[in-house]
């Protein structure tokens, strides 16, 4: 265990899903040829003037609201004003003073205990251009310039590297389920930054603290913190001091590298965008903006478990927000959602992956999975019955029971019948009953190869071994 208490604050820039860009009509899209969704305001051509999207208030609004923030009702918008080359106007249109989201938090469970990472602020802000550099050449590509970007920044409350990736996925996943990002890090629209520094007792004044910039996957994020950690840990214990500094994380090495030191605090020259007017939220607004909010994991989860689920069970359907949403409308029909559950994770996951499908290009309707349940509860299909006619369920229209019919898989469910077959083969082989009586469990083994055997592989399993061992005790 360290000597000293790391306290860490998490930055992270989230692109919302709209349509278009935040100030121009410009598409908000990804993996376009370079430069081809752009237009003059994004170009920061003098003299053009930007026009405030009204769907990233509506998603910001959103993002406010999911991750209990307080809403500021009047804002403005800030020119925070740099000079870089992704940066063509000189300035930045981002929210300083006035942040449409403030006091929310973040509630995880670390080693079965709760805990609110809290936020100081979020604001919207436009994304520069992405910036490529190649030998002694960069290249600027301005597909990115003006997408819309929530920044969520927390309180100094989070303590170890385990905490900020529990953050991080929880936040990812709040954000995905409400429709407000994709949060696809690879893609670079949700990007993280993390401050950390260290001091030995929690009443002592907080330590140097060092950024970690743009750290590409929330593994990298607990690997970046508990790399810095041990290296500001070594130059603590050898007595040394370090001056505030910016790192980033570099994947090759596994470690951070430094990319300069702060002599100086930023003067980024913040006054009110003078193009933007004022912006004026009313209760109408935020009460229309709650109402698009889906259900979220935790609401989800209590509601599987509500319905017999294993905790297992539950997790991973929220991990898969397709399965997740299909889930939610079989629960609107009357079915044993337990095996629901296990058949939805299982056999047919794995048929959709190793066909590269999604549910929605099967023909299974919740509707047609009830009636499949069906037969799997009252013993018309087994497991094995399940996996030859899963392929045709799932491609065809054809009505389960004639599937089941046409296939000749149907299980011998009758009891009386069953009840006869297992009869006679004890009779024709007493010295192994005797075996069983006597204690030698292998014997069950043979007599359900020989029920399976005398009835072509179709009596149910369960059914034929709870009768088989009645008639041995008898």
């Amino acid at each position: 265990m360290s000597k000293y208490l790391p306290t860490i604050g998490i930055e992270v820039h989230v692109e919302l899903k709209t349509q278009t860009k935040i100030f121009s009509n410009s598409l908000n899209g990804y993996g376009m040829m370079a430069n081809s969704l752009t237009n003059v305001v994004d170009l920061g051509y003098p003299g053009t003037l930007p026009t405030l999207n009204e769907e990233v208030i509506n998603l910001a609004i959103k993002a406010a609201l999911v991750l209990n923030c307080k809403i500021r009702k009047q804002m403005h918008f800030d020119r925070k004003n740099y000079f870089y080359p992704d940066n063509p106007k000189n300035y930045q249109i981002t929210q300083n003073r006035t942040p449409i989201g403030y006091d929310g938090y973040v509630e995880i469970e670390v080693e079965n205990e709760k805990k609110k990472i809290y936020i100081e602020e979020m604001h919207i802000e436009e994304d520069t251009c992405k910036s490529t550099h190649r030998g002694s050449k960069s290249y600027l590509d301005f597909n990115r310039a003006g997408i819309p970007l929530i920044e969520i920044v927390t309180k100094p409350c989070i303590t170890s590297s385990l905490e900020a990736k529990l953050y991080l996925e929880k936040l990812k996943e709040l954000l995905f389920y409400s429709d407000i990002s994709d949060c696809k890090m690879e893609e670079g629209s949700m990007r993280a930054d993390a401050n950390v520094s260290l001091r030995k007792n929690e009443e002592d004044p907080l330590g140097t603290k060092c950024e970690i910039k743009n750290i590409g996957s929330i593994s990298n994020v607990g690997l970046s913190l508990d790399k810095e950690i041990a290296r500001q840990t070594k130059l603590l214990d050898e007595g040394k001091t370090f001056k505030e500094q910016t790192r980033r994380f570099d994947d090759k090495l596994g470690d951070t590298v430094l990319m300069r030191v702060k002599e100086t605090g930023n003067d980024y020259r913040y006054f009110p965008e003078p193009d933007i007017p004022y912006v004026i939220l009313s209760e109408e607004m935020i009460n229309n903006v709650k109402k698009t909010i889906p259900m979220l994991p935790d609401e989800r989860k209590a509601l599987y478990l509500e319905k017999g689920l294993s905790l297992i069970n539950a997790t991973k359907l929220i991990q898969n927000r397709p399965l997740s949403d299909y889930f939610n409308e079989l629960l609107k029909l009357d079915t044993n959602y337990k095996v629901a559950s296990n058949l939805l994770l299982g056999d047919i996951s794995f048929y959709l992956n190793k066909n590269e499908k999604s549910l929605s290009e099967t023909t299974l309707s919740p509707k047609r999975f009830q009636e499949l349940i069906s037969f799997i509860d009252d013993n018309t299909l087994s497991s094995k019955n399940l996996k030859e006619i899963l392929p045709k369920v799932l491609e065809e229209t054809t009505p389960i029971k004639d599937i089941i019919k046409d296939l000749g898989i149907e299980n011998i469910t009758d009891d009386s019948h069953l009840r006869e077959v297992i009869k006679a083969i004890i009779a024709s082989n007493l010295s192994i009953k005797n075996d069983y009586l006597e204690g030698h469990d292998r014997a069950i083994k043979f007599f359900m190869g020989q029920v399976m055997k005398e009835t072509k592989g179709k009596a149910n399993p369960k059914l034929a071994n709870d009768i088989l061992i009645e008639e041995l005790n008898k």
